[in-house]
């Protein structure tokens, strides 16, 4: 059985909104929301852990380089648990990298340094964890893209439009980079 919250960002959510509580959420479970070809589902997030970091899942199926885009406050990691993920990164100091990283693999993205991934076979999983002192940024995805109670995929790919892409700088720790070019694949 799970239990569902209502928050000030959901109607019904299953993670709850107050700090300090022990909780579980059977796997799935979690706020999810469709964004680009790919169905985000956090599982805790600023609420849950006094704004230290987020947990969440990115699955999807091969497909686009997600936009480029850096955290100017915040760490971020990949963990992929399935299929394969290209993760590209880009230090302070403008030296680009690519990496495919297969079950097991773990990525590591510092703020301020611009990044992007690519999921390079169907049904790619990927365990993201966010922390930094600027709050945490698990609400852009459903802001972004669109909330749903679906466990699979998207039928259509959901593409943000530019007003909403201009809206997220002001409210979360995201800075898209639309005339960011990588050069290593």
């Amino acid at each position: 059985m799970t239990i569902e919250y209502a928050t000030r960002y959901r109607q019904a959510s299953r993670i709850p909104a107050e700090p300090g509580k022990p909780y579980f959420i059977e796997k799935g479970e979690g706020d999810r929301a469709h964004l680009f070809g790919d169905l985000v589902t956090v599982y805790a997030g600023g609420e849950q852990t006094g704004n230290a970091f987020n947990f969440f899942t990115v699955e999807g199926p091969k497909g686009d380089l997600i936009p480029a885009h850096l955290h100017p406050d915040t760490y971020e990691v990949f963990y992929v648990t399935h299929g394969a993920v290209r993760l590209f990164v880009e230090d302070t100091e403008g030296r680009q990298q690519e990496k495919l990283l297969t079950p097991g693999d773990f990525g590591f993205v510092p703020p301020n340094c611009p990044h992007a991934y690519r999921m390079e076979r169907h049904h790619s999983q990927v365990v993201g964890v966010a922390a930094g002192p600027g709050g945490t940024f698990e609400r852009f995805f459903e802001t972004l893209g669109t909330p749903t109670d679906q466990l699979g995929l998207p039928a259509e790919p959901v593409v943000p439009g530019p007003d909403k892409f201009a809206t997220v700088p002001q409210r979360y720790d995201v800075r898209f980079l639309p005339d960011h070019r990588w050069r290593t694949g």
